[in-house]
This record gives structure tokens, sequence and C-alpha cells, in this order.
């Protein structure tokens, strides 16, 4: 009998991409037809440019276009806004319009934003998770990989994705509930346990952690899982499996399908195989640099790699601010700003870090970072065992 597959999505490989022209600190250069040019830390359609062969650039929404003759070279182009002259990099773009992503990302719960990464900062991505092109380095798992490499930082920062889903969950305030890290996946070894499915935090169904989600949150979302292909995702390199669509259904998987809960028993796969695997089940076929945002009630586990290579992702649960955190980033953040990394970054992923990774409380004289009581939690614990 012919084993069951899932059924696999390939994601077209784009021919060409827009262009951002970015400002040195970070922000982007925009235009409007009452607005005319101006500066925006956001990424909808009125920053997206064209390179046209002249060497000058159009407005991909409006045909606005900067004459050639403002050009500075390949990498970067002057224009004048207000009368004062600025200066922009030419940075790698989406292939599509976000308007258009975003169209996609609320009909079907889920978008790709295939290859939005580019290949400098890819590169940087492999070397710190040590795998493809860097596949003989080791992770290092000492310190946070945020701290480790701008790459890292730039990439939690990444406009686009920000912008669909502070759209998506319909509120600016959106916070990373953990700090980013690589999931790295080594060739499966045919015994040991594998993830079932889940849904994700703070949903939590089909989960072994404390808190969950206990009812449908309907129009309101509460999350949405951001995941980076450092490698490239396919079923047998262990891509993350999905139900695609089934955030729709506001409701756990399915126990038959063997949910995360059941397969972390210990000897759960020698006795009952790997959780559901079949044609109902869908992958993203996706090349490395690309991000595959999905509402986070999407039914999904981890893949199986199957192959000799590691396979490296990069994930981070995004929520509203109003959603208590999965876990502490306080700690991380201020390692950053002590890292040499931090200088690496332009102000406005310098600000949308700080944004994401510092929770906050309004109390008597403002809003105090929020960061663990390391003596309360001793404290606790001490009760805890002491069966008080």
């Amino acid at each position: 009998m012919q084993e069951q597959r899932e059924t696999i999505h390939k994601v077209p490989i784009p021919t060409h991409f827009f262009s951002y022209l970015v400002a040195e600190d970070g922000t982007f250069l925009s235009y409007g037809a009452e607005t005319g040019l101006s500066l925006t830390d956001q990424t909808n359609d009125s920053v997206i440019w064209d390179r046209l062969r002249d060497g000058g650039f159009e407005h991909v929404s409006t045909g606005y276009t900067i004459n050639s003759s403002r050009q500075m070279g390949e990498t970067a182009t002057a224009v004048e806004i207000d009368g004062d002259a600025h200066s922009f990099h030419v940075t790698h773009g989406p292939a599509e319009l976000p308007s258009e992503y975003l169209a996609a990302f609320r009909e079907q719960g889920w978008v790709c934003l295939t290859q939005i990464i580019d290949d400098d900062t890819l590169q940087e991505l492999e070397r710190t998770a040590g795998t493809d092109r860097f596949a003989h380095l080791q992770i290092d798992r000492t310190q946070p990989a945020i701290c480790q490499n701008a790459a890292v930082a730039r990439t939690a920062a990444e406009p686009l994705s920000l912008w669909l889903i502070r759209q998506y969950m319909k509120t600016d305030d959106i916070r990373l509930s953990h700090v980013p890290g690589f999931a790295v996946l080594g060739q499966d070894d045919g015994k040991r346990n594998v993830q079932g499915w889940h849904s994700d935090f703070p949903y939590h169904w089909g989960v072994p952690a404390r808190g969950l989600v206990p009812t449908p949150s309907g129009e309101t979302v509460l999350g949405v899982q951001r995941n980076v292909c450092v490698s490239p995702f396919t079923r047998d390199g262990g891509a993350t499996a999905f139900k695609l669509g089934s955030h729709a259904l506001d409701r756990p998987p399915p126990k038959e399908w063997g949910d995360a809960t059941a397969h972390a028993k210990p000897g759960y796969r020698a006795e009952h195989g790997l959780p559901y695997n079949g044609p109902d089940a869908d992958i993203v076929d996706a090349p490395g640099g690309s991000i595959i945002l999905y509402d986070s009630r999407t039914w999904h586990r981890a893949g199986v790699n199957r192959t000799a290579k590691k396979r490296a992702a990069m994930l981070q649960a995004m929520t509203p601010m109003y959603i208590f955190p999965k876990n502490d980033t306080s700690h991380a953040y201020k390692k950053l700003l002590d890292s040499p990394v931090y200088n690496e970054l332009n102000d406005r992923e310098k600000q949308e870090i700080q944004n994401l990774m510092v929770h906050q409380f309004i109390g008597p004289g403002g809003e105090y970072a929020i960061t663990p009581d390391r003596e309360l939690t001793e404290k606790v614990k001490t009760a805890t065992t002491s069966g008080y």
C-alpha cells in the first residue's frame, strides 16, 4: 500500500521583486497623490517602488516616477522632499504589493512572503543557526540568538510582515511573546518522539502546557505565528505541516490526528507511530528567505526531516499587547542593548525591537517595564515543594 502524504502547496518562485527606498534612520520613502513624497515607518503600498530601465524609480500604485538624474549609483538615490535633499538606500522589497498579501492573509488565514529576506541577511541567519551554507557550524545556545547577529534582530523587525500582522489582528500594539529563536531539525532517526498537532500560543489547544484559550475567539485574533524559513521548507526536509483553513473552525485539532499532548509522552511514537500525515494535511513548500504568517489557531505540527541536512526556522509568536506573554523577553532585550550587534541596527529597527520585546503596564507615575521577580519566583518554588 502506498504511503499517504500531505498535500503539497509549492509557492511560485518570484521572477521580480519591488524595492524599498530606505533613509539612514530606517524610514521609507512614501508617495501619495495628495501628500506627495514623505517619510514613514509603515510598509503599505505607499512605499513600494519599481526600478526603471533608465535607473529611476516608479511608484507602483500611482505611476509617479523619480527621475534618473537623481541617481547616486546602483544602491542609493537622492530625492528632494519639501525642498530638502534626502538620500536613500535601495533595498530588497516584496514580490507583490502589501495590499495583495493582506487580502490573501485575511481570506486564507495564512500567507507566504516568498524570499522576502535578502540574501545577505539570510546568509547571516544560516550562520547563526549553523545550517545550509554554514552546516559545518554548531548553533550557540549559551546566549540569545538576537544578541549574536544583527540579522536576527533585523529579521524580527522585518517591516512588511509586521504591518500585515498589525492589520490582521486589528491593532498596532503588538508584542513578541517569546524571544526569537531557531528551531533546528536534524535527520529523523525513526524512533524519537515528534511534535503532535496543536494550535499555538495563546490558544494552546492540544498542547501540554499551562493556560489555554477556553472558548472560540471569533473575530478577535489573539495570535499570529511568524515562521522564517531559514532553510528551504520541503516535506522531506521537515517543513511544518498545517491544516490550512482550520483557524476558521476556531477549535482544537482532533484527538485522532495525534495531538501534542499525546505525542509528548515517552515512547508514544513507538506504540502509535507518527501523527496524522495524510492528504488532509498541508505542506507549504517555500524557499529559504521566505516568511510564513498564519493565524495561531491553525492546526499544525513539526515536520519530519528525512534528509541528512539540518533544517532551520526562526520562530516568533506575535500577540496583541493585552495578551500575557508566553515567556520573558526583558532579559534578552537588556542583553541586546549591551551587545555589539545593537549598534548595527538602524533607528527604526531599534525602536521596533523595543516595542516588540518590552512589555509594560501603567502605574503611578507612568509606564513600567515588566520583568520577572527572581526573589518571588524562588519563594513560590519553595512554597510549592513544601506542600503549602
